[in-house]
């Protein structure tokens, strides 16, 4: 899989249908609108690194158990929110599917070690003219 392309089957996701929350008149008390999501990541056919990335984030959306929950209620058809917590999923997967850059350690450039020092060096100057004044 490329992690361009990186999607999660539809097989792999349990959605359940429940009643969507606040107002709405006798359409949202009667009908189950509202999707939840449940993905398990440990037992998905994602690459290690990715499911790795993906247990590491601090998402509320993701379990101790290492399943992610989203629930989506924002459309009045079920579809419409099946839809919408699978691209919310497909977003989570895509955004640790690039692994991070490495950090490599540089060293300041000669002249900024300069400008540096002289700003140091001005600054020490300016404190010294606080001094008592002698006569």
């Amino acid at each position: 899989m490329s992690a361009a392309l990186l999607q999660v089957a539809e097989a792999e996701v349990e959605f359940s249908a429940m009643r969507a929350q606040g107002a709405g008149g006798q359409n949202v008390n009667k009908v189950s609108s509202a999707v939840h999501l449940r993905f398990a990541v440990g037992a998905s056919s994602l690459p290690v690194g990715v499911k790795e990335r993906l247990l590491a984030l601090r998402d509320s959306r993701i379990t101790q158990d290492g399943v992610v929950v989203i629930k989506a209620q924002q459309y009045r058809s079920q579809e419409q929110n099946r839809a919408d917590a699978l691209a919310r999923l497909n977003a989570l997967v895509q955004s640790v599917a690039q692994p991070p850059r490495t950090r490599r350690a540089t060293k300041p450039t000669y002249g900024s070690r300069q400008r540096r020092l002289e700003s140091k060096t001005q600054r020490g100057e300016t404190k010294a003219l606080r001094g008592k004044v002698r006569d």
